[in-house]
């Protein structure tokens, strides 16, 4: 895989007395289903894209060995209102079901100290987020948003939607963004498999 965007190695690593300790780290939410408890909204989306994901079984068998080599483990900061988190939070929850990764999942507004460590371009609170670390708890990588194939393919599904054409917020918008999101649906296990990919790709750089 070429160099991703989307990911991010030890030249953005966060400070030497990061606020993610591995005390905080355990105070994360453990798993899916404690996820799906504790969040208020988009319960139905989240469990279809659980449901609906089938990961490349070569991608888990690569990163199961290196779970079990390194003691891999991640940490991921969402909200429950993002389409980006729909998706990416139920591929990280079933990585770390198949290859017996330790996975902690975070309210990223309950918990801005830890956002404020890993910000898109220094920037911007972009979720999810996903940090990765090894058995003791050294920092490996981080990586944000969604795949590179979901950035290429965005623009191409507004425009065939028709959203680039009519003005936001407005009755013609909302029939468009109803086409894009239908659109999405088609795209989004292709988008699966190329986060699991990257986490890869990632997961054997940081560790070679």
């Amino acid at each position: 895989m070429t160099a991703s965007s989307t990911v991010i190695r030890q030249k953005d690593a966060p400070p030497a007395n990061s606020v993610v300790t591995a005390e905080r780290f355990a105070q994360g939410i453990p798993t899916f289903a404690e996820w799906m408890k504790a969040i208020e909204k988009n319960q139905e989306t989240f469990q279809r894209h659980y449901d609906e994901y089938e990961p490349d079984m070569a991608d888990i068998a690569a990163v199961k060995a290196m779970v079990e080599q390194s003691g891999v483990k991640a940490l991921l900061i969402g909200e429950d209102w993002c389409p980006d988190v729909w998706r990416g939070l139920p591929v990280l929850c079933r990585i770390g079901e198949l290859t017996g990764m330790e996975v902690r999942l975070f309210m990223r507004d309950q918990h801005k100290d830890i956002m404020a460590e890993f910000l898109n371009k220094g920037e911007f609170e972009s979720v999810p987020t996903i940090v990765f670390y090894d058995k003791n708890h050294n920092y490996l990588g981080h990586w944000i948003e969604r795949a590179d194939k979901a950035n290429a393919e965005m623009p191409q599904i507004r425009q065939a939607a028709g959203m680039n054409d009519v003005e936001r917020d407005t009755p013609e918008w909302e029939a468009a963004r109803g086409r894009y999101n239908e659109q999405v649906w088609e795209h989004a296990e292709g988008w699966r498999d190329a986060q699991l990919a990257e986490i890869r790709a990632l997961l054997v750089e940081a560790l070679s």
